[in-house]
């Protein structure tokens, strides 16, 4: 048999390729993956059905994670002020699956965290800055039996050198030497992003954003970590898909 093709993103992570992924998970997973276009965001499935099994590529964690240890999901205040980060409200779900031989199921228990820059470029509890020791922009939820994590955030700003993205990590037993942890970014459609950022709060805002193409980390494996964000009657709502070996 001809040995599998592995491409410049699985070296970045834990990326399988389809072809890769329908080997691992067998025939009888097919289902799983068929009709899943890698990169975007999928509406859930009803019924108890996965809706995907993806591999995605892990990022770079970035210098802004902070262990705040806040279980939340609307993110947007800081809790100490109570005061809320203004921006186009974004429900942001993840939906986590385990892949293995075994086939592809929901990954329950998981600690899904996210953080990222309010409209003004700037992320929270960063020491040495004005921010320090606020916690806007920040938190975590345990994915539930259905494998899902659902957030309410708002459609991230943006600052010098890098693509609108929102990081997040997801991990098994964070407490545990022998916990798992996945660590990467998320991204958005230009075409969206020009609308979003044509209103206020963002239009204000003097810096230029960095489109995809430029962004070296978004080249490296980015195309799999698109958003595909939908209005949802008070500001936009995604899904993301992604499937872990754990």
């Amino acid at each position: 048999m001809a040995s599998t093709r592995i491409d410049g993103d699985l070296a970045l992570g834990r990326l399988l390729s389809r072809r890769e992924a329908l080997a691992l998970i067998g025939a009888s997973g097919v289902a799983l993956l068929a009709g899943a276009t890698p990169g975007r965001a999928q509406a859930p499935m009803t019924g108890g059905a996965r809706p995907s099994c993806v591999a995605r590529p892990q990022q770079t964690e970035g210098p802004f994670f902070v262990e705040e240890a806040l279980n939340r999901s609307d993110i947007r205040s800081d809790p100490r002020s109570g005061a809320s980060r203004p921006g186009a409200p974004l429900r942001l779900t993840f939906s986590v699956s385990r892949l293995s031989s075994a086939g592809c199921g929901p990954l329950a228990g998981a600690q899904v965290d996210v953080w990222h820059c309010d409209t003004a470029g700037r992320y929270s509890d960063v020491r040495g800055s004005a921010t320090s020791g606020q916690q806007f922009l920040r938190g975590y939820q345990i994915t539930d039996a259905a494998g899902n994590a659902q957030f309410l955030t708002i459609y991230p700003g943006c600052y010098g050198g890098r693509a609108v993205h929102v990081h997040f990590k997801i991990r098994t037993g964070p407490a545990s030497a022998r916990g798992y942890a996945f660590t990467s970014q998320l991204y958005f459609d230009e075409a969206l992003t020009e609308r979003v950022y044509a209103a206020e709060p963002y239009a204000s805002q003097s810096r230029r954003w960095m489109r995809n193409a430029d962004d070296g980390i978004f080249r490296g494996g980015g195309r799999l970590l698109l958003l595909a964000p939908e209005p949802d009657g008070q500001g936009y709502a995604a899904t993301f898909d992604i499937g872990l070996q754990v």
